[in-house]
């Protein structure tokens, strides 16, 4: 299956932790397709905003067990890649 640029990376992940990342270390977070790979997160980032990236992390979040009344339910998984840029390069995540 040929993912396109835009299919592998789905969404932004943004939380405190992350803006805080993102200004100190240059460190961003999006939620990915799950059977992308490190190469194909860093090819669509660099493509997609224009921006040289350094390194990047892969995390599988799996679903966890919920009660959603009284019947059991399972919570989505997915896949999440931090992305960590050059030295002053930055990503304007508000108008994207």
């Amino acid at each position: 299956m040929k993912l396109s640029i835009y299919d592998i990376v789905r969404e932004p992940v943004i939380t405190e932790k992350i803006s805080v990342q993102s200004e100190r270390d240059g460190k961003y977070a999006f939620v990915v397709h799950k059977s992308a790979n490190k190469k194909q997160v860093k090819l669509a980032i660099e493509k997609i905003f224009n921006v040289h990236v350094v390194k990047v992390n892969v995390i599988n979040s799996f679903g966890k067990w919920r009660r959603i009344r009284y019947q059991p339910g399972k919570t989505a998984e997915w896949k999440k890649a931090i992305v960590t840029l050059e030295k002053g390069q930055k990503i304007d995540i508000t108008t994207t």
